[in-house]
């Protein structure tokens, strides 16, 4: 590995190379790191690194013991063992980390976020956060690999959804938000949007906390709070920039929530993220953060939720017919739901999928996630449920009169189309 400046290091392409050939899932992985536990810690790090990338993992974690640390990484949104490591390599390791990241070394009561860059053919942001822990610091190293940023016809979206997703992201004013908890995909989602509609006719600024990706032809901002830069004031000064595009990362307070919806009023569209379990849970989370049910109902054009649901693995997959039960338990859940939506019949001749495990998945039965969605248009009806602050059940009743398709009826239509298992459904959907 070398490294040019702090902050930046750069994996040889004859290691990546190698890399590639010799790192096909975790037991690879494993033996790679193992053959270069005695080699020094440059070395060490670039194998971590180098391995994680290759496995597309989105996190590393290095979590300390009573006299080892365990190195873990996360796979599509699931946690994988990798090994325990010595404490002396993980404390080598932890002071590397800390140096590239531009973390203070004498700091271990605290703790601290830092990020550096991996220079490969394709530069790879990496976000460091260390955590005091009981027999040490807890290091999660967060992989932003730009490979991630898809397009939006690859988000997993029906016909129909990508339909409405393709309308309403064209339109000149309003607001768009997409909610959902951590790590459900919605960053992707909205950089989704921004690749599709950019080009050198409009201007796009970005607020975010941190930027996570840099997108090209886009003007990208990010909070400061120690500056007393934040989303509200932050807002405030794009404002006055002339956008006609505005993401602002999350919504999390009243001047935001305002300065947001009285935006998308002004001939500005604007895309953002809420934290909610479903979709017609943002209205009320709106209100009670004490936005005026009239802007709210006027501002906002289109509501998304999403999570993100694991992919049977192709290589290793078995389907089995469903029993009685689970035709009838479907045929339940689809007893109100949209003509134009067409689904496979559910049938006694249907077969879903099952997870095994195969060399090629890593032995989880999984390879790659789709995005499964739940959204909504504000029409009139909407609005006037807004106007009367109505709960969260008749906002999601009209929803559906209106062809909402539920996430659970979105997860499950994923079933039956043979993409996911119903245990990862009910794993993620509930």
């Amino acid at each position: 590995m070398k490294e040019t400046i702090t902050g930046v290091v750069e994996i040889r392409p004859q290691t990546l190379q190698r890399l590639e050939r010799e790192i096909k899932d975790i037991p690879d992985f494993r033996k790679n790191i193992k053959n270069f536990l005695e080699k020094s810690t440059t070395e060490l790090l670039e194998i971590i690194l180098g391995g994680a990338i290759n496995l597309n993992c989105s996190d590393i974690h290095i979590e300390p013991f009573e006299v080892k640390a365990k190195l873990r990484t996360r796979i599509d949104g699931i946690l994988q063992d990798v090994l325990f490591i010595e404490e002396k390599i993980y404390r080598a390791l932890l002071s590397r980390i800390k140096l590239i990241s531009g973390l203070k070394l004498n700091i271990t009561k605290s703790p601290q976020d830092g990020r550096f860059s991996i220079l490969t053919p394709q530069e790879i942001e990496v976000r460091t956060s260390t955590l005091p822990a009981e027999r040490g610091e807890s290091i999660v190293l967060r992989i932003l690999n730009p490979k991630s940023l898809i397009e939006l016809e690859k988000l997993g979206l029906r016909e129909d959804l990508l339909s409405i997703f393709e309308r309403e992201i064209k339109r000149p004013n309003g607001m768009i938000i997409v909610t959902g908890p951590t790590g459900s995909g919605k960053t992707t989602t909205l950089y989704a949007f921004l690749k599709k509609i950019q080009n050198p006719e409009i201007k796009i600024i970005t607020i975010e906390d941190p930027i996570e990706y840099h997108l090209e032809g886009v003007s990208q901002t990010q909070v400061n709070p120690e500056e007393n830069y934040d989303f509200a004031n932050g807002l405030q000064s794009i404002m006055r920039q002339d956008p006609d595009v505005i993401l602002v990362g999350e919504i999390r307070d009243i001047d935001t929530t305002k300065i947001a919806l009285q935006a998308a009023l002004t001939g500005h569209l604007v895309l953002s993220t809420l934290h909610t379990n479903d979709a017609p849970g943002t209205i009320p989370r709106l209100i009670d953060l004490g936005a005026d049910p009239a802007t709210v109902a006027a501002a906002i054009n289109f509501v998304v939720a999403q999570r993100l649901l694991r992919r049977i693995c192709q290589k290793c997959a078995k389907f089995e017919k469903i029993s009685q039960k689970e035709i009838e338990d479907f045929k339940k859940v689809f007893e109100v739901f949209p003509k134009t939506v067409k689904i496979p019949p559910i049938t006694k001749n249907l077969k879903i999928p099952k997870a095994k495990g195969c060399k090629f998945c890593n032995f989880t039965g999984f390879r790659g996630r789709k995005g499964v969605f739940e959204a909504f248009l504000i029409d009139e009806k909407i609005q006037k449920l807004i106007l009367k602050k109505a709960p969260i059940f008749e906002l999601k009743n009209q929803a559906i009169q209106n062809g909402m398709v539920t996430m659970q009826q979105s997860a499950l239509i994923d079933v039956i189309s043979g993409i996911t298992t119903l245990e990862e459904v009910e794993r993620v959907v509930s």
